[in-house]
């Protein structure tokens, strides 16, 4: 037992189908990136993921990023805030398109849990700080921390061919 709050929000109810033991999977991953992540705060933190589709996470996207389209996953990292003794650190939200991580799925030719997995460790990572967009040598770091992660679950590294 980790201590973290891992809160699971399921808005489009595609996903329940679709995967099976969620809520489950959902945590394991998202504690999998936890335990790897370099800059990870000490003690319990909280993280709240929501699963959503295209249209929630277009609109987040378009708002929050100036990028008018859906996209697989979206970080928002919470604003850095004072330690309370007993409580978790809040981390941040990870949102998830279901539309798009279908589709991916199915061009990558890969189980749509191992595809969640992967991006939920991905959006967690982003969420201590983890940012592949800064440089090549930041995007091989970012992309070794996730492959150890889904190590930990028994999932395949997703960028091997």
């Amino acid at each position: 037992m980790t201590g973290h709050e891992i809160d699971v929000a399921v808005e489009d109810d595609r996903w329940d189908k679709a995967v099976s033991d969620l809520e489950s999977l959902v945590i394991r991953a998202v504690e999998a990136g936890l335990a790897l992540a370099p800059d990870r705060p000490e003690g319990a933190v909280e993280v709240s993921v929501l699963l959503a589709d295209d249209a929630t996470v277009q609109d987040l996207n378009r708002t929050w990023r100036g990028k008018d389209k859906p996209t697989n996953v979206l970080s928002f990292p919470a604003a850095p805030q004072p330690r309370h003794a007993g409580s978790a650190t809040p981390l941040g939200d990870v949102v998830l398109a279901y539309e798009t991580m279908v589709r991916e799925s199915a061009e990558q030719d890969k189980p749509l849990q191992n595809h969640l997995a992967h991006l939920l460790v991905h959006g967690t990572l982003h969420l201590v700080g983890q940012d592949h967009e800064l440089g090549e040598a930041e995007a091989e770091a970012m992309e070794a921390l996730e492959i150890a992660a889904l190590a930990t679950l028994g999932i395949p590294d997703p960028y091997a061919d």
